[in-house]
């Protein structure tokens, strides 16, 4: 993967495989909203694990069950592959969690 800064047309057709997910000033952003405290802390640790491994980490904002993220590389100044990677794990653990 590079971070180079990718187009508005990769961009968009990127988005449009990403549920709940929008471009806004420049950055990814989804909200999410789970049942509890625990639910969204778990979540935020499975992310932040990935983070790790990608040595990418997300901005967020948490407030009990609700989860703010935006992804952009700072590096590139603008969205990149590290991004739209850490998004679809994000959207796979979200997908697993609503599941159960």
């Amino acid at each position: 993967m590079e971070r180079t800064k990718l187009s508005e047309a990769d961009i968009k057709n990127a988005l449009a495989g990403l549920k709940d997910w929008e471009e806004k000033e420049g950055k990814l952003y989804c909200e999410i909203q789970f049942e509890d405290f625990n639910e969204a802390f778990s979540f935020m640790t499975s992310v932040a694990m990935m983070a790790e491994k990608l040595d990418h980490h997300p901005e967020w904002f948490n407030v009990y069950n609700r989860l703010k993220i935006w992804l952009h590389t700072h590096d590139a100044g603008g969205i990149t592959d590290y991004d739209l990677a850490l998004a679809r794990y994000i959207q796979q653990r979200q997908e697993f969690i609503e599941r159960d």
